[in-house]
């Protein structure tokens, strides 16, 4: 295991809320932003984490990867699915996200468990 991906959620949520309290006008605008892209979206839920995963592997952030594992999950994702769309992050940004696929492999294992 490369990660305890549950704890960096976990860790990762309390963050957010800390951050909430020192600065609510940004944390609220961070929220509707993600909440705005699911409204009237003709993407599921399912594809919009599947991307927002891949996303997360090029742009190296665990927090993202952690939050967005388990939303995959939750929406459904199957391993196949998420190792597709990791392959592509893997084509357009090579080693780095080659790398980081296999972390956010690992975090979508553990919770699945």
């Amino acid at each position: 295991m490369m990660n305890d991906w549950k704890n960096t959620l976990a860790t990762l949520v309390k963050g957010a809320g800390n951050f909430a309290k020192a600065n609510r006008p940004v944390a609220e605008a961070f929220h509707d932003l993600e909440e705005s892209t699911a409204e009237g979206s003709v993407l599921d839920a399912k594809t919009r984490e599947l991307i927002s995963l891949a996303v997360a592997v090029t742009t190296r952030c665990d927090g993202c990867i952690s939050a967005h594992a388990a939303a995959a999950q939750k929406a459904g994702a199957s391993k196949a699915e998420v190792a597709a769309a990791l392959g592509t992050a893997i084509s357009l940004n090579a080693g780095a996200a080659f790398v980081f696929s296999a972390r956010a492999l690992d975090a979508f294992d553990q919770f699945s468990a």
